[in-house]
C-alpha cells in the first residue's frame, strides 16, 4: 500500500508537470486562461489521462525489471518492453476515453465506438513515450552510477579480502602446536618427525603459491587437504578418521583456495579428539557444492568462538559468485557446503594489480562506446526531429512535435552530461572534487 501511494505521488507530480507545459503551449500560442469550472475539468481530465498511464507504464517497467534485472537496458530486452509500453498506453488511452466520454458525459457506447478515430490517440501516446523515454533513461542513469560504484567496492574488496585472507589461512595456533608436536617426534620417533617435516613444509609451500590466487581446482586443494590432515592425524594419532573422494567429478570445478584448511582446523578445534571421542570428518561432492561434515562433540571448557574463518570464506565467495556458503547443523554433524565454482567474475581472475591495470584499459575502450553513441544519438536527433516538426505543420495546427523535441532534447542533454562528465547544475567534475574534499576531510580526522 506504502508503494502504491508513493507512485501515486509521482504519478501526480508528473501529471502536474505536463499540465504546466500544455498550458505554457497554450498562452504562447495567444489563448487566454480563465479560472472557471472548465479549466478545473480540463485539469482533471490531464490528471487522469497522466495518473492512469503513469501507473500502467510504471507497472510495464516493474515487471521487465523484475524479470531482466540489469539486463533490461541491452537491445534485445527493450524492443520487448518498449512495444509492451505502446500497446498498454493504447489500452489505457481507450478505457480512459470510454469513461470520460460514456460516464461523465452520459453518452451512448455505441456513439463512442462511432465516434472514436485515430487521431485521438497520437498526443496521449506521443505524450506517454516521451515521458517513457525520459524514465528509462532516469533509471538507466541510476543505474549506470550504482554500477560504478559497485565496481570500486569489488577493487577495494579484492584487495581486502586478499588480506584478510593471508591473516587468516593459517591459524597461529595451529602453527605453535605443530612446531611442539615436531619437538616431541625429533626425541621420541625420528622418521615420523621427518615425515612431519615434509608434510608441514608442503602445506607452506602450498600457501605461498596460492596465496594470490583467488581460485583454485578442486584436485588441487583435495590434494592439499589430505596433506594437512596428514599432519593433523600426526599430531593427534588415530583420534580422527579422514574420508574425501578418491577423483574429482568435475574436472573444471573450482573452489576458493585454503578454505578447506579453514574448515578442517575448525572442525579440530571446536571438538573433542581423543581416543575415546574419534573426531570423524568426510569431504564428499555434492551437485554444485563441496560438503565437509563433521560429528559433533563439542568441547566443554572453549573460548566463544570469533568466526574469523567462515566469514573470510564467505567473504571471499562474495566476490567471485552470487551464491552461499550453507551452514547446518543437527543433533549429529555440523555440515558446510561451499560452492563448486566452473566459471568466476572477470575480477576474480586476476590479482588486485592487474585487475587496475585492466580496469583502466576496460574504462577508455567503454569511454570510447559511450561517444559514439551519444554521437548516434545525437545525428539521429537532428535527422528525425526536424522530420516530425514538418509532418506536424502538414497534418494539424496542434503543436505536437514540440514533446518529442524537448523529451529527446532532454535524453541527448544527459547524455552528453554523462558522457563528457559534465552536470548541468553542479558543474564539470563535481562528483570528483567532491570526493576529494571528503577524503581531506577524512585524513584531517
Amino acid at each position: 500500500m506504502t508503494y502504491f501511494l508513493k507512485e501515486l505521488g509521482k504519478a501526480f507530480i508528473v501529471g502536474c508537470a505536463i499540465y504546466v507545459v500544455f498550458l505554457a503551449i497554450h498562452l504562447l500560442g495567444g489563448g487566454g486562461l480563465e479560472f472557471n469550472a472548465a479549466l478545473a475539468e480540463d485539469f482533471g481530465i490531464s490528471m487522469l489521462y497522466s495518473v492512469v498511464l503513469y501507473l500502467l507504464n510504471m507497472q510495464i517497467f516493474t515487471f521487465f525489471f523484475d524479470k531482466y534485472k540489469t539486463s533490461l537496458y541491452t537491445y534485445n530486452h527493450l524492443v520487448k518492453a518498449i512495444p509492451a509500453s505502446v500497446v498498454v498506453t493504447v489500452v489505457g488511452v481507450f478505457f480512459i476515453r470510454l469513461f470520460i466520454i460514456v460516464v461523465l458525459y452520459g453518452m451512448s457506447i455505441t456513439y463512442f465506438i462511432t465516434e472514436e478515430k485515430i487521431i485521438d490517440y497520437s498526443i496521449p501516446l506521443v505524450v506517454a513515450l516521451v515521458c517513457n523515454a525520459i524514465f528509462y533513461f532516469f533509471f538507466y542513469y541510476r543505474y549506470k552510477k550504482e554500477r560504478q560504484v559497485k565496481e570500486q567496492k569489488i577493487i577495494a574488496g579484492t584487495a581486502s579480502a586478499q588480506f584478510d585472507a593471508l591473516k587468516n589461512q593459517l591459524d597461529p595456533h595451529f602453527l605453535f602446536n605443530s612446531l611442539n608436536v615436531l619437538t616431541s617426534l625429533i626425541e621420541e620417533n625420528p622418521i615420523q618427525a621427518q615425515k612431519f617435516t615434509t608434510s608441514l613444509s608442503k602445506v607452506y609451500r602450498y600457501v605461498l603459491e596460492q596465496k594470490n590466487k583467488e581460485l583454485i581446482s578442486l584436485g588441487e586443494e583435495l590434494a592439499f587437504a589430505k596433506t594437512y590432515m596428514t599432519l593433523l592425524k600426526m599430531r593427534y594419532e588415530d583420534s580422527i578418521v579422514f574420508e574425501l573422494p578418491e577423483a574429482v567429478k568435475d574436472a573444471d570445478a573450482k573452489v576458493v583456495p585454503l578454505a578447506l584448511q579453514l574448515l578442517l582446523e575448525n572442525a579440530v578445534k571446536h571438538n573433542v579428539v581423543s581416543g575415546n571421542h574419534k573426531l570423524y570428518i568426510r569431504i564428499e561432492e555434492e551437485a554444485d557444492y563441496l560438503v565437509v561434515r563433521n560429528n559433533l562433540q563439542p568441547k566443554k571448557v572453549m573460548s566463544k568462538s570469533s568466526g574469523v574463518g567462515l566469514i573470510n570464506i564467505r567473504q571471499r565467495y562474495g566476490l567471485l559468485t552470487q551464491r552461499d556458503v550453507l551452514i547446518s547443523k543437527t543433533e549429529l554433524e555440523f555440515i558446510i557446503k561451499i560452492p563448486k565454482l566452473t566459471r568466476q567474475l572477470k575480477t576474480a581472475v586476476m590479482n588486485t594489480e592487474q585487475y587496475l591495470s585492466d580496469k583502466k584499459y576496460a574504462m577508455a575502450k567503454e569511454h570510447v562506446e559511450e561517444l559514439k553513441g551519444f554521437y548516434i544519438n545525437l545525428v539521429l536527433y537532428c535527422l528525425i526531429i526536424p522530420g516530425l516538426i514538418l509532418l506536424n505543420m502538414y497534418t494539424t495546427r496542434f503543436p505536437w512535435a514540440i514533446f518529442p523535441a524537448l523529451g529527446w532534447g532532454l535524453g541527448v542533454l544527459f547524455h552528453g552530461s554523462e558522457v563528457f562528465g559534465w552536470n548541468p547544475f553542479l558543474g564539470k567534475d563535481w562528483e570528483e572534487r567532491k570526493i576529494r574534499e571528503l577524503m581531506r576531510k577524512d585524513q584531517n580526522k
